[in-house]
């Protein structure tokens, strides 16, 4: 799908889907303040989050192939959002930002399986814990070694016992999870075409689990996290919850019945799209177990992808993902890029009586956002001045923002030996514009493993497709964007030594530097 097609398809389909039905919530009508929300019955709040899923990826967005019904609905019955980035682009960084709003360099997870979620930080399992909700994790975590002792990743061993951090430590009441990825159907089979799939066991609540983990990853995980629901309900409770599939991150599997609904496509195509549907389902239930439990208008459920989609080199060759199917929609790079393709991915929000059915979004927004909007919605007091990287999406959803009020910034450098899609190390997305450096003196500092050296400047309104280097035009603009950089990375310096905690505070890893690679 083209950009231009994309663009319309949005528009189409939010003008669509706001007239097929009414709302209690309308632009013009009474909207509910954030104290009110706080005063009121606290809404249960859910994350639900895709691996490596693409912009195009989705029915919502355009693609005819893949069946994604219920996430159709919910873009109906929500909040559609057309430039959603992710907070990093990979895995483990933005799941940093998810629990945070704090950029992901404050606290050394500077790439995939690097570094640990410290427990100095405040994460919103822990805001709303203090606040009397019951707290679920589900899924993928990869935030942090889960086992003191057990399976771990490679790049989790050192320091190990001072990075251990598994959700049940970080303030999460009730956890099923994965350090990281499994295959996405049979998820503890040990796959014979998958020999380099690290062994990771799912871990519920401290301790493996060996029953109930045959079929699709997400329905393994979706059972653990329906009792969860369950009992929050019985008890009159409000819940925050992460459900974080593994679909569709490599080991790329789906079952015969979901295979079979794609049977006049490749090996590798059936698996992608037949994971992807079988995800789908899985959020299908988890809305209908939400309506018959009475819940469903008093309950948030936002949902979006952790980074562009994986498979394939820069080049547009197939790469080590072998069942990796993912689109962009037309938008450039791909996971490890920090060009739009590789950070921005479907995103909804369905929250009955306060996101407007059918409406689109346009003004960018972010994973770093997910904190200060849940902490104004129920009313949570920060006890310090730490920086916070996202805003407050409450005046979006009451629709009186029009644009951005800060930007959005991205650092991404590369692990040794490991290569990005061609993008500078650095980005800033201020509404329109998107802002790509390697902040070298004069922009031109060699970096021919890349080959992009040049600082860029694109209108993300009129070039999605970031095709068309307007730097030359707008001078003044590029040099203020890259002065707001530079300040900000020297802010993340800080934060990454403790600068932000109360009590003394020594990183496990060395701070970046800004051209090249990370070091240990």
């Amino acid at each position: 799908m083209d950009e231009h097609t994309r663009r319309e398809f949005l528009k189409i389909a939010g003008l669509t889907a706001a007239s097929a039905g009414a709302c209690s919530w309308l632009p013009g009508c009474a909207t509910v303040s954030p104290t009110a929300m706080a005063k009121s019955k606290q809404p249960n709040i859910i994350f639900v989050l895709a691996d490596d899923l693409g912009y195009g990826d989705v029915g919502f967005n355009g693609n005819k192939i893949i069946k994604t019904p219920h996430l159709d609905t919910m873009a109906r019955e929500g909040i559609l959002f057309s430039r959603f980035y992710a907070g990093g682009p990979v895995c483990s960084p933005t799941r940093g930002t998810c629990l945070t709003g704090r950029h992901y360099f404050r606290y050394g997870i500077f790439s995939a399986s690097v570094g640990y979620l410290p427990a100095e930080e405040m994460t919103i399992a822990k805001m709303c814990k203090s606040l009397g909700y019951t707290t679920g994790h589900f899924g993928k975590w990869h935030l942090a070694p889960v086992s003191k002792t057990g399976p771990t990743m490679p790049e989790y061993k050192e320091n190990r016992l001072r990075k251990y951090a598994p959700p049940w430590e970080r303030d999460y009441d009730e956890s099923f999870t994965t350090e990281c990825n499994v295959p996405t159907w049979n998820p503890a089979a040990n796959l014979e075409d998958y020999k380099w799939v690290f062994r990771l066991p799912f871990w519920h609540n401290g301790k493996i689990e060996t029953e109930n983990l045959d079929g699709p990853a997400a329905r393994v995980v979706m059972d653990r996290v329906i009792p969860f629901i369950h009992r929050a309900a019985r008890n009159n409770q409000a819940f925050f919850a992460t459900v974080w599939f593994h679909e569709p991150h490599e080991p790329v599997v789906a079952g015969p019945r979901h295979r079979a609904m794609y049977k006049g496509f490749s090996e590798g195509e059936q698996h992608y799209y037949g994971c992807i549907t079988a995800m789908d389902e899985q959020i299908g239930r988890l809305r209908r177990e939400l309506r018959e439990l009475g819940i469903a208008d008093n309950s948030m459920i936002w949902f979006c992808s952790d980074n562009g989609p994986e498979g394939m080199t820069s080049k547009g060759e197939q790469n080590w993902c072998r069942n990796s199917r993912g689109v962009t929609g037309g938008l450039r790079g791909r996971k490890r890029s920090l060009f739009d393709g590789g950070l921005v991915g479907p995103a909804l929000l369905e929250w009955p009586g306060h996101a407007e059915p059918g409406r689109v979004v346009d003004i960018p927004c972010s994973t770093l956002d997910y904190f200060p909007t849940v902490q104004e919605i129920i009313g949570f007091k920060m006890q310090d001045d730490r920086p916070i990287d996202g805003i407050s999406l409450v005046p979006l959803i009451n629709g009186i923002m029009t644009k951005r009020p800060k930007p959005i910034p991205f650092w991404f450098v590369k692990p040794s030996k490991r290569k990005m899609h061609g993008s500078p190390t650095l980005a800033l997305v201020d509404n329109n514009f998107k802002f790509l450096t390697n902040l070298s003196k004069d922009g031109h500092e060699s970096r021919p493993s890349e080959g992009l050296d040049e600082d860029m400047l694109f209108d993300m309104v009129k070039d999605p497709g970031e095709q068309n280097n307007i730097i030359s035009d707008h001078p003044q603009i590029a040099a203020a964007l890259k002065a707001e950089l530079r300040e900000w990375t020297e802010s993340c310096r800080a934060s990454h030594c403790g600068a932000d905690y109360d009590s003394p505070f020594t990183p496990v890893n060395k701070f970046p530097i800004i051209i090249g690679t990370w070091n240990k």
